[in-house]
């Protein structure tokens, strides 16, 4: 049948299965936002009250749901307002798609109102870019879009088309195409790196096992627990990992790096293997790169081979999806033993527990009564700093698709728009963002959003007053000069919530917790809970910049 390019658009979103659109219009887009109009029963629209908000919902929603997420925003700054969403998309491996309208292709190249080469701002951010200038390129340009979000190590795609391309009067056959689920490519996998990979482990005493986000992403939580028993290791994690192995295991040491236990990171500097599954040794995790895990033998499993030896040298890798190497290498593992090791590695959870301040309201008991409540069953989403490193803390992650955070990128504004994204695809999961004073004003009118259809989200904003963790580095690392790190103004979230169409609470007191958290949670409304604590609350433990993780350091530490 002959059709126009917007009906295009939205025939191939249909194709696709796309169920949810978040985005915000404008001149260029105007003709797909008319066919979107039509077909309004068929896909939903959310209207963000910023393009920012779209990329980011987008993006929680795909997390959740492990499905690609859509967003759209119209030429010039509607597009380039979708920027630090990619960006925080493609650091973070995320299948999205982000759908932008240019001018007309007579208006290209002549600095026409709105205009701007969103396909090249984006190049080093996109997984792929298109620019769509012909009509009859459209329906399968947009299919190798979504093909390749999904296809391998998932990331963003942008598709640019101009004006033009999308007129009611400028028409092509289109043809429904049944779309083929994206099949795992194992080609890559290597029968002699499998059997390498087995006289590692089997020649092993101390393995240790550290999980990043590419575990999430193939699905390999069953797998993963099987390979864990088999090997009889213990395990840690990073940011993007959480759930991927459950949190409440005993086996399970918490995050490693910058933050990450003492249990995790002494753990990983005694280990004589590191069975590296589905990370990218950020330098947030390896601390001194050249001195991490210097008593270990390397073996890294990764679809991606461009991260193999990328920051640390291997001495074996898998390249390939997570979940088929781990079947592959369950099946020809036995049985291992390594009780001695485990207990060694119990002591020193036993002796260097997590801990805080019991005496005053702090992030980490809001966080930690948030579990007792939820059952540990919410979806989490947070911003960026202290906020988010307690959450990873002291929230405890049974299963995977269950902590949403900007872990690559470090983007402030994104837990919000991530949240509603959540929310709208997990419609039955509780849902909690929990930010820092500084990250919520980035991106706070997105609460206008979650009030405008209803979408009940918690935002738990833990107000100390300061930008938190550059406030921690300027006291520990800066002499405590403390350079344009104070927000102690007049801002006052709960009116701002409520003038937003949300119900608010302020909390100042650990007595008043409890109860607000779980009449939050059961209003079934966009609720703000305004939690008011200390300046000076600190996250520990903690690794100095350019320091080894081995020299980790606790507040009683530096006390003495």
């Amino acid at each position: 049948m002959e059709l126009s390019g917007s009906r295009i658009v939205v025939e191939c979103l249909k194709e696709q299965g796309v169920d949810t659109v978040f985005g915000y219009p404008g001149g260029a887009i105007l003709n797909i936002y008319d066919e979107l109009y039509k077909h309004s029963d068929e896909i939903r629209h959310i209207l963000t009250s910023h393009e920012q908000g779209a990329a980011h919902a987008a993006d929680g929603y795909a997390r959740v749901t492990g499905k690609v997420g859509v967003c759209m925003a119209t030429s010039g700054p509607g597009a380039t307002n979708l920027v630090t969403g990619i960006a925080t998309a493609y650091m973070d491996s995320v299948p999205m798609v982000a759908i932008t309208a240019n001018v007309a292709v007579n208006l290209l190249g002549r600095d026409s109102f709105q205009e701007v080469d969103i396909a090249g701002v984006t190049m080093p951010i996109t997984k792929h870019n298109f620019i769509v200038k012909d009509v009859t390129k459209l329906a399968d340009t947009l299919r190798r879009a979504f093909k390749i979000a999904q296809t391998g190590r998932p990331g963003p795609v942008l598709v640019d088309i101009t004006k033009d391309v999308t007129a009611p009067t400028n028409t092509t056959k289109y043809e429904r195409v049944e779309i083929a689920p994206i099949v795992r490519d194992t080609r890559s996998i290597r029968e002699e790196d499998l059997k390498k990979a087995y006289k590692m482990i089997k020649k092993s005493k101390k393995p240790f096992v550290f999980v990043g986000g590419g575990a999430v992403i193939s699905d390999a939580y069953d797998e993963l627990k099987e390979f864990v028993d088999k090997v009889d290791a213990p395990v840690a994690d990073t940011l993007m990992g959480k759930g991927a192995f459950d949190g409440t295991d005993p086996r399970y040491t918490s995050m490693v790096g910058m933050h990450g236990s003492k249990a995790s990171n002494l753990g990983i500097t005694e280990c004589d293997l590191l069975i590296t599954i589905g990370a990218r040794f950020s330098d947030r995790v390896t601390g001194n790169a050249k001195k991490f895990a210097r008593k270990a033998k390397i073996l890294q499993i990764d679809i991606d081979p461009a991260e193999i030896n990328k920051n640390v040298l291997t001495h074996e890798s898998i390249v390939g999806d997570v979940k088929e190497v781990l079947e592959r290498l369950n099946a020809m593992l036995d049985q291992q033993d390594h009780t001695e090791w485990l207990d060694y590695i119990a002591e020193l959870k036993n002796k260097f527990p997590l801990n805080y301040r019991k005496d005053i309201l702090t992030g980490p008991y809001i966080i930690e009564k948030l579990y007792e409540i939820t059952d540990g069953k919410a979806v989490i989403s947070t911003e960026v700093g202290q906020h988010q490193m307690w959450a990873s803390q002291y929230y405890k992650y049974t299963s995977p698709r269950t902590f949403i955070t900007s872990g690559g990128l470090g983007t402030m504004g994104y837990g919000l728009g991530a949240s509603i994204g959540a929310k709208v695809g997990k419609p039955d999961a509780t849902v909690v963002n929990i930010a820092g004073d500084g990250c919520f004003r980035m991106n706070m009118n997105e609460i206008a959003t979650a009030t405008r259809y209803n979408i009940p989200i918690v935002q738990l904003v833990i107000n100390n007053k300061v930008l938190g963790m550059v406030r921690q580095w300027q006291t520990l690392f800066y002499d405590k000069r403390y350079s344009h790190t104070d927000l102690n103004d007049k801002v006052d979230f709960v009116k701002l919530a409520e003038a937003m169409g949300a119900k608010a609470y302020r909390i100042t007191k650990i007595e008043e917790v409890e109860g607000v958290l779980k009449e939050a949670i059961s209003l079934n409304q966009p609720v703000v809970i305004d939690c008011v604590i200390d300046c000076d609350e600190k996250v520990w433990p903690m690794v100095a910049p350019g320091a080894a993780i081995q020299d980790v350091f606790s507040e009683e530490d530096l006390e003495s």
